[in-house]
């Protein structure tokens, strides 16, 4: 069964650019975010939901790939996806392009730990994986 994802498409703000005139390669990580939450929110349950259930997935590897630039107002596009990597992780890989040409602009991942409200690391819960696997049906146990 292949991962589950999202597409998010977006605009880059006057505030992402820098002296040069592209986007600052920082914001990446900014768009790596969104593209994450809306993930989380397309399968049905917003992050801020897995917070009430006890999960935080702090990141805890990044990995950014820069291919061509992005200016003010460019409309890009971004797909990620999610797998889980072992018992205790999960990764998200994003990719994103111009929409109008589809050239990649930026590809990535991050790999994050999943731990409970004290900063333990805890094993990934049933209803996470059930995310995964495409069942967000069972996600709401």
């Amino acid at each position: 069964m292949a991962p589950p994802n999202t597409t998010v498409t977006f605009r880059v703000r006057y505030v992402e650019t820098d002296l040069m005139g592209g986007y600052y390669h920082g914001r990446a990580l900014d768009w790596f975010e969104m593209g994450r939450t809306e993930l989380s929110r397309s399968l049905g349950v917003p992050y801020a939901e897995w917070e009430r259930r006890g999960v935080f997935i702090p990141v805890i590897e990044v990995a950014i790939k820069y291919k061509s630039r992005a200016t003010y107002d460019d409309l890009l596009r971004m797909t990620v996806s999610a797998e889980t990597v072992g018992r205790t992780r999960l990764k998200f890989t994003h990719t994103v392009v111009q929409a109008d040409s589809g050239r990649l602009v930026c590809e990535g991942s991050t790999v994050h730990a999943l731990i409970d409200a004290h900063g333990f690391p805890q094993r990934i819960p049933e209803w996470v994986l059930a995310l995964m696997e495409g069942d967000p049906g069972s996600s709401m146990a």
